[in-house]
């Protein structure tokens, strides 16, 4: 199961109004929340364990240098996220939720962690059922209170915006993810800089296109 899409890169973009954040350099990790047990399960975008001791062993076997990812959370979310859930209006009605945090420390790169970092999980998305993703206007008014990834833009998506942040303008390391709302519901697309494109080849090689738009 894909618990989160694929990201498109900048040559979907659509020339609208959208809110442009970092793209921090870290692992996609989601977490699932229920009204009646609250945090349970997380995982990456294609997995999922249960969110109790034997779970997070179990994941930290899978997926080494991830383990601290967990215990970062739950030390510093997880409270204030479900008190949100359970209390904010907007969300009163909803009985589940998948939240998603990047997990990164100063010296990640390319899903590659640095041990004894010291690590975060920033808040980027969350997903409600019934209604889908919280589009981003949203989500800054209700959660931007909470560790988040800096907003670097807000306004109209154009061809000048996502030059300036390949040139590295809006001093972001990796790059940004610009969301917007259209007719068929929230979007979102990718644009990294030509610095991390450089980074990628001398880094990786041929692959650097993996890690790409």
């Amino acid at each position: 199961m894909l618990h989160y899409p694929k990201i498109p890169g900048s040559g979907a973009a659509p020339l609208s109004h959208c809110v442009a954040f970092d793209k921090l350099d870290g692992t996609n990790l989601h977490w699932c929340w229920e009204r009646d047990s609250g945090w349970h399960a997380f995982g990456t975008r294609r997995d999922e364990f249960d969110l109790g001791a034997a779970g997070v062993a179990a994941f930290g076997r899978v997926h080494p240098g991830l383990d601290a990812a967990a215990p970062v959370f739950l030390a510093t979310l997880a409270n204030p996220l479900d008190a949100l859930l359970r209390d904010h209006p907007n969300y009163a009605t909803f009985r589940t939720v998948k939240a998603f945090t990047e997990f990164v420390g100063p010296n990640s790169f390319a899903g590659a962690h640095v041990p004894g970092d010291p690590k975060q999980t920033l808040l980027f998305d969350v997903w409600t059922d019934g209604s889908g993703f919280v589009t981003p206007r949203q989500f800054v008014a209700d959660f931007g209170h909470l560790p988040t990834p800096r907003v670097v833009y807000t306004g109209k998506l154009t061809g000048t915006f996502l030059e300036d942040v390949r040139e590295g303008k809006y001093g972001v390391a990796e790059g940004v993810v610009c969301k917007g709302v259209g007719p068929d519901g929230p979007w979102m697309v990718k644009v990294k800089t030509y610095a991390y494109l450089a980074r990628l080849k001398r880094a990786i090689g041929a692959k650097w296109d993996e890690y790409w738009e």
